[in-house]
């Protein structure tokens, strides 16, 4: 009965999309600005999406982006677009695209590709073949601008 009851959770885990393999950076499918599907499998958390978004060691995203949806935060920059009203500007599969890297998008971009771990110049050696972000807080910073609509 025991080997029963392990066979059935080991299962149950296995086909948990918690347990799936993020998408690795290289493998992101780009077709006309877009990424289609999830870098996780896993619905994104948007709590968890604004506190990266927010987070100048992670996402730092209010560096170059004014957000009205964070009065609290002091220093919005002013350098990319305004991200209220994001959600009802840009489709989903459109904003994971430009989260996970922006120049796949806009040729010419500044802003930092999020989700790729290569072809990086002048980086320090304890940066090689690492993101700024994972695939999952991706997802998240995709759930939380999905909230951003007019008002």
């Amino acid at each position: 009965m025991r080997i029963i009851g392990l066979s059935i959770a080991v299962a149950g885990f296995l086909a948990n999309p918690l347990a799936a393999e993020p998408v690795a950076p290289g493998d992101v499918k780009y077709e006309d600005g877009v990424v289609e599907a999830s870098l996780t499998g896993v619905a994104g958390d948007p709590a968890n999406g604004r506190d990266v978004f927010k987070n100048r060691k992670l996402g730092n995203c209010l560096a170059c982006h004014v957000n009205a949806d964070m009065p609290e935060e002091s220093f919005h920059g002013e350098v990319g677009p305004e991200m209220t009203g994001v959600a009802d500007r840009w489709e989903a599969q459109e904003l994971r695209a430009i989260v996970a890297n922006s120049k796949m998008v806009f040729e010419d971009s500044i802003m930092p590709a999020f989700y790729q771990n290569t072809g990086f110049e002048r980086t320090l050696k304890k940066f090689d073949g690492k993101t700024i972000l994972t695939a999952q807080q991706v997802e998240d910073v995709l759930a939380y601008l999905q909230t951003l609509k007019d008002e």
